[in-house]
């Protein structure tokens, strides 16, 4: 069993920066590849990056290449995402996840987080 909680999220800038947070409890945590995923009004929830459990790999959607990194400490138990160049479009709520291997798809994780508010204003 893994409980996630998001924070870091808020209002923006657009071109500002935010960095959020998922600290998960359980001690399996370092055995589950983590994930962000983001869902805007009216709009089904999007990956956004991944990486392996072990840190050594990660993957991004192409919309966030390049501005966004996720990172892990397995020691903290809690994944990063920093989130740097934003846009007005990268408004959503974001979640993070927690599932057996990298996936792209939300179906293919066990646990979420209850998810946090980013707002970036033009």
């Amino acid at each position: 069993q893994v409980q996630l909680v998001e924070s870091g999220g808020g209002l923006v800038q657009a071109g500002g920066s935010l960095r959020l947070s998922c600290a998960a409890s359980g001690r399996s945590f370092s055995t589950y590849a983590m994930g962000w995923f983001r869902q805007a009004p009216g709009k089904e929830r999007e990956f956004v990056a991944v990486l392996t459990w072990s840190g050594s790999s990660t993957y991004y959607a192409d919309s966030v290449k390049g501005r966004f990194t996720i990172s892990r400490d397995n020691a903290k138990n809690t994944v990063y995402l920093q989130m740097n160049s934003l846009k007005p479009e990268d408004t959503a709520v974001y979640y993070c996840a927690a599932g057996p291997r990298n996936a792209r798809n939300p179906n293919g994780y066990d646990y979420w987080g209850q998810g946090t508010q980013v707002t970036v204003s033009s």
